[in-house]
């Protein structure tokens, strides 16, 4: 990585995340010198475009990573857990979007807008980890509040699309909405229960707390980014027949009384957040409105009628783009303009 161009591998290429991450790659003008595309064995020689030019999937292999400066990781946590550290090895840097290392002391959680000077801990592992979707985008709306005032407890309900589950999440509400309209069979298989026209409050497996794991990556990945270990973080998370784009209900007790006035100011200066939010004109974010864009949206900022110290926040943000791909080529900007 000498000559201000890169060698970047993206790992999963074909997944939902992988192809917004190339797509990123090439809209945001990263230095790239060579892309490699790496997915299962059943996805080799697939196409996809970059720059005008079709590249073919190669099978990811333990000796794929010859060479490469940079590796994005979207192709599950087992697939992580098996190459990642391999990668580091022949020289890489690992940007991870599992959950695989996310919690880890020596590998760095990083939101370019909240934390990136974490980013510098990258040397330990030669691994960055990308947050939780979810976790993202609350946290993004989290951090001017808590360097403003203080934030003693986090309350988050969110309602998260089916592209959260990658392309069989997408497809199974595609393919069951098409089925009730034609009063055909509904058949389930990547969600517990149907999805379409349905809410279900189950992301991920349950723990013998009763929360879901999910809803612990939510908890847990808050204080770590924040760098607040006690802070105290409840999370309900709701999968929604929707197709892209997270939404949250989000209650914040802080330290300092803030008014909503003051919060919206906040709010609106803080990187990566646009502020929608004119109830009297029924303007607030919607998970259609925040498809396709870079930024969380926030709204409905209001104080809590049953808290002193409280305000309550409509958090929603395209989870394909910011709360994966396009926060981990952030981390990528920030980690070769800085640090390598």
């Amino acid at each position: 990585m000498t000559d201000g161009s890169y060698t970047v591998a993206v790992c999963g290429a074909t997944g939902t995340v992988g192809r917004e991450i190339v797509k990123i790659l090439e809209q945001r003008s990263f230095p790239v010198r060579q892309l490699y595309l790496f997915a299962s064995k059943r996805s080799q020689g697939e196409k996809i475009e970059f720059r005008d030019d079709d590249l073919s999937v190669r099978e990811l292999t333990k000796s794929s990573f010859d060479g490469v400066d940079l590796a994005l990781f979207s192709a599950g946590g087992d697939v992580s857990k098996k190459y990642a550290p391999k990668a580091a090895e022949a020289g890489a840097v690992v940007i991870d979007n599992t959950s695989a290392f996310r919690l880890d002391d020596d590998v760095p959680l990083v939101v370019p807008e909240v934390n990136p000077e974490d980013i510098a801990e990258y040397t330990a592992r030669r691994i960055i980890a990308n947050p939780n979707c979810s976790t993202i985008q609350m946290v993004v709306a989290l951090k001017p509040l808590e360097d403003a005032v203080g934030i003693e407890r986090v309350v988050v309900s969110t309602y998260q699309s089916v592209s959260g589950a990658g392309r069989s999440g997408i497809s199974e509400l595609e393919q069951q909405s098409i089925g009730l309209f034609n009063l055909k069979e509904i058949h389930t298989d990547r969600f517990a229960h149907q999805i379409a026209f349905n809410c279900l409050p189950h992301i991920d497996t349950f723990q013998p707390d009763g929360y879901t794991f999910e809803e612990h990556k939510m908890i847990h990945e808050t204080r770590k980014i924040l760098h607040r270990p006690q802070l105290r973080v409840s999370a309900t998370c709701v999968r929604v027949p929707v197709f892209y784009g997270h939404a949250e209900s989000v209650n914040v007790e802080t330290r300092k009384k803030l008014t909503a006035k003051r919060a919206r100011q906040l709010l609106q200066e803080a990187p990566g957040v646009k502020v929608v939010d004119e109830p009297s004109s029924n303007l607030y974010p919607t998970q259609i409105q925040t498809a396709g864009l870079d930024e969380t949206q926030v709204g409905r900022i209001r104080e809590d009628a049953s808290l002193d110290n409280g305000l309550d926040m409509w958090i929603v943000a395209d989870n394909i783009r910011k709360g994966a791909a396009l926060n981990a080529v952030q981390i990528a900007e920030i980690l070769v303009s800085k640090y390598c």
